[in-house]
């Protein structure tokens, strides 16, 4: 009898230290949680602003067909004295106007790629996604003599497996957090109220310079001039991402969705717009 409640007295003394081994490893865990996951895998992601205080912010301006409005844009961009802003120029129209995105690479701005086809890539397999990027990795590589690596995908249609593939080619994708709705054309004055009310510190505001915007120039001087008044100052996408690496913060993003569809309340607010 003497000698079972031996054995069983070892038993639990070992099951005690195992218990005290297991807590002391959670509490190891838990505390060094944050260098730990920074070995887990990290899905791509798409950038739609950064975490920031300082007032800064980058207009960013679509460009995929058309040559009436770009002249115009950069022609205000010029005159407000704005020498930082990123245009993502579609290849295609790069090709149709490699003048003009000579201009804009000339007057300072920033090319990103928006893609060759203006399509929807989540529709495309893997490989016809792979040569839309390419395609147009090489066409404005080309023009500009510079590789870009951001990119805007066309109608800011994208899921896991095209952020996969274009953080594959060294692209990062940019969406926005401030969408003017400039390509709906709902008004200068709905433009502007949009863009003014919305943007915050970090933020990428999304414009285009397509001829199939006509209200973008008459509302670009005042929201340049009204975000001013409120101490913004305007960079490039770049610039607002850089900036923020070099205080030690990771960019700010968003799970992968596709942003090339209203959200329900965005719906409302559009149809409201139209009816007044």
């Amino acid at each position: 009898m003497n000698m079972f409640y031996v054995l069983n007295g070892r038993k639990l003394k070992r099951y005690f230290f195992i218990a005290i081994a297991l807590v002391f490893a959670v509490g190891i865990i838990y505390t060094e949680r944050d260098n730990i996951t920074v070995f887990a895998p990290q899905q791509p992601a798409a950038i739609y602003s950064v975490p920031t205080d300082k007032k800064v912010v980058a207009l960013t301006f679509d460009i995929s067909w058309g040559d009436k409005r770009a002249e115009p844009i950069l022609n205000i961009l010029k005159e407000k004295n704005i020498t930082q802003a990123t245009f993502f120029v579609s290849s295609v129209w790069g090709q149709s106007h490699p003048d003009l995105v000579k201009e804009i690479q000339e007057d300072g701005f920033e090319i990103g790629s928006h893609g060759h086809k203006h399509e929807n890539y989540s529709k495309l397999s893997d490989e016809e996604i792979r040569k839309q990027i390419s395609s147009a990795h090489t066409i404005l590589s080309d023009i500009t003599g510079k590789q870009p690596n951001l990119i805007r995908l066309p109608n800011g249609d994208f899921d896991k497996r095209v952020l996969q593939i274009a953080e594959s080619m060294n692209y990062t994708v940019i969406q926005w957090d401030t969408d003017s709705l400039d390509w709906m054309n709902i008004g200068t004055d709905k433009i502007i109220d949009r863009v003014v009310s919305r943007t915050h510190p970090g933020d990428i505001i999304l414009l285009h310079a397509s001829d199939s915007v006509t209200q973008t120039h008459l509302a670009l001087p005042v929201i340049i001039d009204q975000l001013r008044a409120k101490g913004y100052e305007f960079v490039s996408v770049s610039q607002l991402i850089s900036q923020t690496e070099s205080q030690g913060e990771a960019v700010q993003d968003k799970n992968s969705m596709d942003d090339s569809q209203l959200s329900a309340a965005e719906m409302s607010e559009f149809a409201m717009a139209l009816g007044d």
